[in-house]
C-alpha cells in the first residue's frame, strides 16, 4: 500500500494532536447536553473511535452509512445503506464525518436529519476540502481538523475502492493507483 502513496499530507501525530483539541472544544460545547455523536460510515470509523474518547461528556453513540462515490468520482446520487437508529427529536447532535469535499452528502444527512428535529445540529469532520464544493451547497462545518488542497486522499479511515482505510496517516494516492 505504501508503494501507492504520493506523499504523505498529515502524519498520525499531526492528526491525533488535532483530535486531542477538537475533544477539548466538543468537550465543552457539549457539556450537560448528552448528545447522540453520529458517525457517517464508512470512512469514518478511524476518527469516530478516536474521537469519542476524547469528547468527556456523556453521550450516546449512532451511526449512518450512506454511499455516493463509485472508485474516485461522486455519482451525485445520495443513498441510504443505514439511517440512524436513535430517536433524535429535541436531542443535540453531532455529525463526525471523514471527508467533507463535494457536499452531496452532508448535505443529504443534513436536511434528513433536520426533519427528525434535533434540538441542535453540527458537524465536525477531519478534513475539509471547499475546492471540490458543488456549486449551491451553502452547508459549512462547524468544526474542522484540517482544510486541505483538492488531492485524492487516502487512509485513516478514507480509501479508494475500499483499500488504503487502515493507513496511520493522510497520505495522497499516486494518480497510477487510481487511474
Amino acid at each position: 500500500m505504501e508503494k501507492d502513496i504520493q506523499e504523505v499530507m498529515l502524519t498520525e501525530a499531526q492528526i491525533q494532536a488535532r483530535i486531542e483539541e477538537l475533544g477539548k472544544i466538543l468537550t465543552e460545547e457539549y457539556r450537560d447536553k448528552n448528545p447522540v455523536v453520529l458517525g457517517v460510515l464508512k470512512g469514518v470509523v478511524i476518527f469516530y473511535a478516536d474521537m469519542i474518547r476524547k469528547i468527556n461528556v456523556p453521550c450516546q453513540m449512532d451511526f449512518m452509512w450512506v454511499s455516493s462515490y463509485e472508485g474516485t468520482d461522486s455519482t451525485g446520487s445520495v443513498v441510504v445503506k443505514r439511517d440512524i437508529t436513535t430517536d433524535i427529536k429535541d436531542r443535540h447532535v453531532l455529525i463526525l464525518e471523514d471527508i467533507f469535499d463535494t457536499g452531496n452528502s452532508l448535505s443529504f444527512i443534513y436536511d434528513h436529519l433536520m426533519k427528525k428535529e434535533p434540538a441542535s445540529l453540527k458537524i465536525c469532520t477531519l478534513l475539509d476540502k471547499p475546492s471540490r464544493r458543488k456549486p449551491g451547497v451553502t452547508l459549512q462545518a462547524d468544526y474542522v481538523g484540517f482544510t486541505i488542497p483538492n488531492a485524492f486522499v487516502v487512509g485513516y479511515g478514507l480509501d479508494y475502492n475500499e483499500y488504503y482505510r487502515n493507513l496511520p496517516y493522510v497520505g495522497i494516492l499516486k494518480p497510477e493507483a487510481y487511474t
